[in-house]
């Protein structure tokens, strides 16, 4: 959430900022949550002056017994004055509460370069890397290639767990260990600290990182307990300094992560229906930054220079995006896409999400810095994908497809699969394959 200190002074700011995402029907939060916040502030005034009512009339008490002198009158108002306070400081919770349901429907203060525009449409690019390979023949989709290999099966998931699920087998599950540990030893030679996480976290902190409107419409929820999976790393890399203050002397904090990632994502008509592209459970390697609210610009640079690195490692044409504020999420203050070329779709597609979120996440878990003088400050958040494996592998297979069907292996990822230069083999027979055998 913003820093309410931006409402108290400076409503109209917030208003504009509104304005330019398009959420005009959010303006009239602003007003009511200063109201409230004047409110909560006039009581927090009567409170103190209570308390320090109370002590003066402690002093006096004392003063009064040590002369031997009646106090039964101070003593009366001194038993008064705890109710009264519990009283005010009961009105005040309410009030804190409105204030917090508001300010988590505000959203970030969004950064000067952001496009302005409604929705996707708007979205500009900014950077275009790579021309697409030209095809000779008839070009097959990732499915396609893969079953026509047996190197996935997505039959046998159907039948086991739905839509959204897959089999790897033989190639391309070592395909995909090979991009996950490309990607490993990359940010670990980048001096980016590795950590595994948990994959399940509860409300608290699987709500900070995002709107909890979009997170309940993705995440999977473990029945009467308070424990959700995981829709990536970023949420549970956030989580691991809440209520925590940082000496600012040990920011930059830059940490990467593999999981397992879940979510409950309905795949679109055709292509992605079916197969990699969009799916409920995936592998990815993240990347995460806590760092002092002076450097998260150039930090956002730097993430955005790891992201080209990748792709111009696996040769893949790709071209970045600014989104636009319409499209950009509440929590973030400017944010980029990072898309593949699909000659299969003659369209690219987006595999990397870059976000700078300021101090909005951090202030939802209270994550500080605190300088040499002791001034303490929310920290700055950014996180980046460092890959998705299935969109990766779905790209790779599409772009290195060749005219005899078999996929060539990108040079850089030669070494993690033991050598090998082409999927060409058929290790198994997929069970579509196998039923129509059997018939």
């Amino acid at each position: 959430m913003i820093d309410i200190k931006l409402i108290r002074e400076n409503p109209d700011l917030i208003k504009e900022n509104i304005k330019k995402k398009f959420q005009n029907h959010k303006i009239p939060l602003v007003d009511k949550v200063k109201t409230l916040d004047e409110n909560w502030r006039k009581l927090k005034v009567q409170a103190d002056f209570l308390r320090s009512d109370r002590n003066k009339i402690s002093k006096q008490i004392s003063e009064l017994k040590k002369e031997n002198k009646s106090a039964s009158q101070l003593l009366k108002q001194a038993r008064l004055i705890p109710k009264k306070i519990e009283e005010i400081e009961s009105r005040s919770k309410i009030l804190q509460d409105q204030i917090k349901e508001i300010m988590l429907k505000i959203p970030n203060i969004i950064h000067k370069s952001v496009p302005i525009g409604p929705d996707s449409t708007k979205n500009v690019e900014i950077k275009k890397v790579g021309k697409p390979k030209k095809f000779s023949f008839r070009l097959k989709n990732h499915v396609e290639l893969a079953e026509s290999l047996g190197i996935a099966d997505f039959d046998a998931s159907a039948k086991t767990s739905g839509n959204g699920f897959y089999y790897l087998i033989g190639d391309l599950a070592l395909l995909n260990q090979a991009l996950i540990r490309f990607a490993i030893e990359l940010m670990t030679k980048k001096g980016y600290i590795y950590v595994e996480t948990p994959l399940m976290l509860n409300a608290n902190s699987i709500y900070a990182s995002m709107d909890k409107e979009a997170i309940e419409n993705s995440v999977y929820s473990i029945e009467q307990e308070d424990l959700h999976l995981i829709g990536t790393a970023e949420q549970s890399l956030l989580a691991m300094h809440s209520d925590q203050t940082i000496q600012e002397s040990d920011l930059p904090k830059k940490y990467f992560s593999y999981s397992m990632c879940f979510r409950k994502e309905v795949g679109s008509h055709g292509i992605n229906e079916r197969g990699l592209w969009r799916t409920h459970q995936f592998n990815k390697v993240e990347q995460f930054v806590f760092c002092k609210p002076e450097d998260s610009e150039k930090l956002y640079e730097e993430l955005f220079n790891n992201s080209e690195q990748i792709l111009k490692a696996l040769k893949l044409p790709y071209r970045a995006l600014e989104i636009c504020s319409g499209d950009l999420a509440d929590w973030k203050f400017r944010s980029a896409d990072f898309e593949v070329w699909r000659p299969t779709l003659k369209e690219y597609g987006e595999v990397f999400s870059l976000s700078n979120c300021t101090d909005y996440q951090a202030r939802k878990l209270s994550i500080k810095c605190i300088d040499k003088q002791g001034n303490k400050r929310a920290v700055h958040t950014l996180n980046n994908t460092v890959l998705a494996t299935s969109r990766m592998m779905v790209t790779i297979i599409e772009n290195y497809q060749q005219k005899d069907g078999s996929i060539k292996i990108p040079a850089i990822l030669v070494p993690y699969m033991g050598g090998k230069k082409i999927i060409e083999t058929k290790p198994v027979i997929s069970s579509k394959k196998a039923k129509k055998a059997k018939n």
